[in-house]
């Protein structure tokens, strides 16, 4: 990934934080953003020590204008973009079956997953263009071909996100810039899963036909599909996720 310039989001832990950290570690420069400037100077170290150039530029991706001015001062920031990672998502507050989704928690969980991925790919096609080629890869989830119990905003938002990926392959193709989605299965969380009981992690492990993910799996991918290596590829959906979106393992996730 020499010499190119991409911004992640959501990328101050996690798999955002592996993703931007691999990407430097591959040698493009980063731009790290998140609400949380602690953890993403953190990050920006991080990627120093490896000998990589990052920035932190913190932003609210709940606000159109923020959205836009921080693909803007990626850009200036890294002398140009030609990767964007969506991979900032929400989702778990006031989510549940349809006759308890409220239209608050239904528009909450679409502007974060959707809309705001609508306002960032919209604003970094222009840099793109400028630089002659572009990868775009927006990060959704198993559960959107395979969904699972009480997670109805969730799901169709990221079945809409993939949807939003297949129409900016085909309008951006002749540009040379490239739109993908990432869909990984259960992903260990160093917050989320810090306390996880022995028998949920064997339940969420038997939904897998391999093993549970780690956020250095999902970084791996990204980094192909960001790279000129994968540039036959545009509007797929990967399915990083065990092999648990083609049989169920052990118990239905």
């Amino acid at each position: 990934m020499q010499g190119e310039r991409a911004l992640v989001t959501g990328s101050t832990s996690g798999i955002g934080k592996a993703v931007a950290t691999r990407f430097a570690e591959e040698g493009a420069a980063v731009c790290v953003t998140g609400r949380d400037a602690a953890r993403g100077a953190a990050v920006v170290e991080q990627i120093e020590r490896v000998g990589g150039t990052g920035v932190f530029i913190p932003a609210d991706l709940n606000d159109e204008a923020a959205c836009g001015k921080l693909v803007e001062a990626a850009a200036a920031a890294l002398g140009g973009l030609t990767v964007l990672v969506n991979n900032a998502a929400g989702g778990e507050g006031g989510d549940g079956p349809i006759a308890d989704v409220s239209t608050h928690a239904w528009d909450a969980v679409f502007r974060v997953n959707v809309t705001a991925p609508f306002w960032l790919c919209r604003a970094a096609i222009v840099p793109m263009q400028a630089a002659g080629h572009g990868a775009i890869i927006n990060v959704s989830t198993r559960q959107a071909e395979r969904a699972s119990k009480g997670f109805t905003a969730y799901v169709a938002s990221k079945s809409a996100l993939n949807g939003l990926t297949r129409a900016i392959a085909v309008d951006y193709a002749a540009d040379n810039i490239r739109c993908n989605t990432l869909s990984p299965g259960y992903v260990l969380n160093e917050r989320r899963d810090r306390d996880l009981a022995p028998e949920r992690r064997e339940r969420y492990e038997a939904m897998h036909l391999t093993r549970l993910g780690v956020a250095d799996d999902i970084a791996h991918a990204a980094v192909y599909l960001a790279s000129r290596e994968s540039e036959y590829l545009t509007g797929i959906n990967l399915q990083l996720d065990g092999g648990s979106s083609i049989a169920r393992g052990l118990v239905l996730g």
